[in-house]
C-alpha cells in the first residue's frame, strides 16, 4: 500500500531510471495522475505535462469505464464493459457530452499556453492506477497522433486485465504492484483524496508567483 500518490510516483520513479538518459516528457492524466507524475519527474529528470482525457462512466456505475474520450478529438469504447452492462448508444452519447464539456474546462483551467511537443520524445504516461486501463489507452491514442519516438506507460498499480490492453499499445508498461482481485486503484492507497483543479496547478506550475493577499 502507498502512503499518498507522491510517495507512489517516487516508487514508480525508482523503476524508471532507465529512461534519464531519454530526456523522458512525463505526462500525467488528471486529475489523480498529475502528482504521480510530478514525482517520477522528480526521480527522472525531463519535462512535465498534462495529458486531458476523461472517463466514460456507466451511468449507474461511473467508477466503471466504459470508455475514454481525449484531446485531438480521440474516443476509445471498452466493448466487453459496454456488453456485459447493456449501456446503449444514447447513454453513451449522453454521458460523452458531458464529459467533452469537463474535457474543455480543464484544458482551460489546467494547461497554461501550448502544450510541450511530443514528436520525437520518449513519452511517459502516468496515472495513480489502471482499473480498466481505458483512460491511459485514450492517452496512448492521443501520443501516437504527434509521432513520438517511443510511448511508455506508468503506474504505481493495475488490474492484470489493465495490463494486459495496455501493453498492446504501449512500447513499454511499468507496473511495480499487480494484484491478483484489484478491487479499485483507491485501494493502493491510504491517502486517495479527490485531488483539486488547484492543487493540480500548484504541480504544474509550480514557479507561478500567487499574490499573497489572495
Amino acid at each position: 500500500m502507498y502512503t499518498d500518490r507522491w510517495a507512489a510516483g517516487r516508487a514508480l520513479g525508482g523503476v524508471l531510471g532507465h529512461l534519464r538518459a531519454a530526456d523522458p516528457l512525463v505526462l500525467g492524466l488528471p486529475r489523480g495522475g498529475v502528482p504521480v507524475a510530478a514525482a517520477v519527474r522528480a526521480e527522472i529528470g525531463g519535462d512535465l505535462d498534462v495529458l486531458l482525457v476523461r472517463k466514460l462512466g456507466v451511468p449507474w456505475q461511473p467508477e466503471l469505464a466504459m470508455g475514454a474520450i481525449g484531446e485531438d478529438d480521440v474516443r476509445v469504447l471498452n466493448h466487453d464493459i459496454m456488453r456485459h452492462t447493456g449501456v446503449t448508444p444514447e447513454q453513451i452519447a449522453d454521458i460523452e457530452v458531458l464529459e467533452r464539456a469537463e474535457l474543455e474546462r480543464r484544458r482551460q483551467v489546467l494547461r497554461a499556453g501550448q502544450p510541450i511537443a511530443l514528436e520525437d520524445r520518449t513519452v511517459v504516461i502516468v496515472d495513480d492506477g489502471m482499473a480498466t486501463g481505458a483512460t491511459v489507452a485514450a492517452g496512448c491514442a492521443i501520443a501516437r497522433l504527434h509521432a513520438p519516438r517511443r510511448v511508455v506507460v506508468a503506474v504505481p498499480v493495475s488490474s492484470i486485465e489493465a495490463l494486459h490492453r495496455i501493453q498492446a499499445v504501449a512500447d513499454e508498461v511499468v507496473c511495480p504492484l499487480v494484484p491478483r482481485n484489484l478491487g479499485g486503484v483507491g485501494g493502493a492507497y491510504r491517502d486517495f483524496h479527490q485531488l483539486t483543479d488547484a492543487e493540480v496547478v500548484a504541480l504544474l506550475r509550480p514557479t507561478t508567483v500567487r499574490d499573497p493577499d489572495e
